[in-house]
Order: C-alpha cells, then structure tokens, then sequence
C-alpha cells in the first residue's frame, strides 16, 4: 500500500533453505499419506494408478514452472490474487480472493487438519475409530496454533515448515525404502497383471487425477510471499 511517497514492505526473512521447505514441506502434506489407497481403489489397478500419478507430477511441475517465472515477472506477494489483479482487473481480482478466503482455503485447510488429526487420534484408538468430535478440536486446535505462530514469527514458522519438511522427508524415505527391499526380496505379485481390472471411466479417471493432485497441491505456496524472500529471483526459480 502506497500513500504520500511511503511504501509498506514486508521484511525479507526467508532465504532459500526456508523457500524450499514451503514449497516441500506443503506438498508433502496428509495427501501422499491418505491419497494412494483411494487412488487405487478408485482407478483399480497399480499400473493405471501409477500413468495417473505421473500425469499428475508432469502437470504439478508445469504449473510450478509458470509460477517461478510469473514469481520473477511480477514480484510482489498475493499469489494468483496479485497476478489477476495486474493482468484481468480488480473485479475478477475481487472475486477470486473473496471465494478463495471464504471458501477455497478453508475447506483445504479444514480436509488437512482434519487428516492430520485422525492420525494423531488414531494411537490412542487402537482397534476402534476415534470420536468424530475430538478428531474436530484436535483439527481446530492446530488450525488456531499454527494460525498464531504464522502472526507471530516469521522466522519460527519458518524453522517450524524445515522441521516438518525434514520429518516427512524421512517418513517417505523409510516407506520407499522398504518397498524397495520388498521388492529385491521378490515381493512383487501385485504388479502381476498390473492393469487388469483397470476403470476406464470418465467418473473414475477424474476421481483418481483429483485425489492425485490434492496430493501434489501445494507448488504454488510460494508465490503469496514472494516479497518476504530474500533474492526472489534465485529462490522462486531454484524451488
């Protein structure tokens, strides 16, 4: 916001290691974790599930390459707000903010919680489902504490996205590794017939690609606060 020749600017405290993290760190989100048993069972076979996942990642990696190059282009934070607003008018601008804050978030962020909760739930219940209601305030609780660290601190959300980047990390590198092992051990009957039992319709094949890139959501994450990264530049491209 401009006024009388002085701009607000928001500090630039988030180097490349941290650009990284949100960009990794939201991706490997409760998705991968819930998302391929669905994908399976809806697209019915691996093979299928695996050309769908991989369409998937082509389309994740085109849209975060568009997003590094309008990150460059049009630097200022906003994310598709801002580029709407300097490229189609503040009308569809509007619109587009208004359904994103009132809905679209929202609702991604209360699927995330919600996930994230049932996992955490879930030892305490062994052998039996969690009350819905506690799975909700554990949701609400994290959506609240993660909301306040966000207003607080730059820097310590910043350390918090890099730990639990380097936790997921480690949590997908244990879960590849050991089908790997299962593998070279000869575990591999269920690639036998990889595509028989495969559904090819349009219902099937449009559940399957949306579960995969809810998995895949989050390259874009960067691009709301690209005026708080140092040399946005060399960080929104290298992400």
């Amino acid at each position: 916001m401009e006024k009388g020749g002085q701009r607000l600017n928001l500090k630039r405290e988030v180097g490349i290691l941290g650009a990284v993290s949100f960009i990794a760190g939201t991706m490997m989100g409760s998705g991968i974790f819930i998302s391929p048993q669905y994908v399976l069972a809806t697209i019915g076979s691996p093979g299928a599930s695996m050309i769908i996942w991989a369409c998937s990642g082509l389309v994740a990696m085109l849209g975060g390459l568009c997003y590094a190059e309008l990150g460059t282009v049009i630097p200022e934070s906003g994310g598709e707000y801002i580029y709407m607003l300097r490229t189609v008018g503040k009308g569809v601008a509007f619109m587009f903010v208004f359904s994103f804050i009132m809905v679209m978030r929202p609702a991604s962020a209360t699927g995330i919680a919600l996930s994230c909760a049932e996992y955490v739930v879930a030892v305490f219940y062994d052998g039996c489902a969690p009350p819905q209601v506690l799975v909700k305030c554990v949701a609400a609780v994290s959506i609240i504490v993660l909301a306040i660290v966000n207003c607080l601190s730059v820097r310590l959300a910043t350390a918090i996205q890099v730990g639990s980047m380097v936790v997921k990390v480690l949590a997908l590198a244990v879960i590849v590794l050991g089908g790997v092992v299962m593998l070279f051990q000869g575990n591999a009957q269920n690639f036998d017939g990889s595509f028989e039992g495969t559904n090819v319709g349009v219902n099937s094949i449009g559940v399957a690609f949306y579960q995969c890139l809810w998995s895949y959501d989050g390259w874009n994450t960067l691009n709301y606060l690209t005026e708080e990264l140092k040399h946005p530049e060399v960080s929104l491209v290298q992400k």
